[in-house]
């Protein structure tokens, strides 16, 4: 008995479209609880959402509400999530203690791709990846998506990592656990708000069919997650050279108040912002509606070939 599934809340939409192998794209809430700032938070979720059904597929924002994973948020609980204070993070180690006490969560990259596994869902839109921090080498400091990515069968359509971590520890870490790295019609991985990282990829795709292909093999073979890289489109794209320097402003200053853990990403985000005069919130805006618009266009081409 797959007693998981008691846990699960699926929309009606989400319902319906799985049982008829029609595509669905999942999203993560922790960009909208802790990501953005309101309310480009909500604006953002949505234009991801509609962008999604444009392109013929279905939309599924994960979060948790009273005890279970609501598998397609309603607008109502998704305004909820971006306004609501001391909302959880909830990745694979929080989500039974979550689930437990009935905690209001927004999931991770980990915990949304173990959510969408869990519901059937393979595609999932999201910004970046977590991955190594810097410094990783003494604080042992390694994002959970990494790992996740080894054990769900996934394929997250993301703008590579986050500059602000070590990209090439994480390429490393993502090559040890067996994760794919793909490059959407690029042969470098994107670092986020740079369509650039410098480090080269082993694969390259240019075909969606391909891509939809290389999913299929990659879980008949009993395979599980893949990392597609979408580089930040070319009108918000910013450039590395002050975006390294913001970067390092803010992880001297994480380091100097203390903050570890889960809250260093959103401390130093936002301190990029701030430095960037807003700058990096537009741009993450704009690749993250643009990931989802690969995500429903992959989701799409595999269920076309089904």
């Amino acid at each position: 008995m797959q007693q998981h599934l008691s846990y699960l809340r699926l929309s009606d939409e989400v319902q319906t479209a799985l049982e008829e192998k029609r595509p669905v794209v999942a999203l993560e809430s922790t960009v909208i609880a802790h990501g953005l700032p309101y309310p480009a938070n909500i604006e953002v979720a949505r234009a991801m959402e509609a962008t999604i059904r444009a392109e013929g597929a279905f939309p599924a924002t994960i979060g948790l509400f009273d005890g279970k994973i609501i598998i397609g948020l309603s607008s109502s609980e998704i305004e909820q999530l971006g306004t609501a204070e001391h909302v959880l993070k909830v990745s694979r180690r929080d989500l039974a203690a979550a689930l437990a006490t009935k905690r209001l969560g927004a999931t991770t990259v980990a915990g949304t791709m173990l959510c969408a596994s869990m519901a059937g869902i393979h595609f999932f839109a999201t910004g970046g990846i977590g991955g190594v921090h810097r410094g990783a080498e003494t604080s042992m400091d390694i994002s959970a998506d990494l790992t996740e990515l080894s054990r769900s069968p996934v394929l997250v359509v993301c703008a590579g990592a986050k500059s602000i971590l070590d990209l090439d520890l994480t390429l490393e870490y993502l090559e040890t656990q067996g994760v794919p790295v793909i490059g959407w019609q690029t042969g470098e991985f994107p670092a986020f708000y740079a369509r650039s990282s410098g480090r080269a990829l082993q694969h390259r795709v240019d075909e969606v069919t391909t891509l939809a292909a290389i999913a299929r093999v990659q879980w008949e073979c009993g395979l599980k997650g893949l990392v597609v890289t979408c580089p930040i489109p070319e009108t918000h794209a910013m450039e590395p050279g002050p975006l390294e320097a913001a970067t390092e402003e803010a992880l001297q200053l994480a380091k100097k108040q203390g903050i570890r853990g889960s809250a260093t990403t959103p401390f130093l985000l936002a301190h990029v912002a701030k430095v960037t005069q807003g700058e990096s919130v537009e741009a993450n805006k704009a690749l993250l509606v643009n990931n989802a618009l690969w995500a429903a266009r992959f989701a799409v081409a595999y269920y076309s070939q089904s």
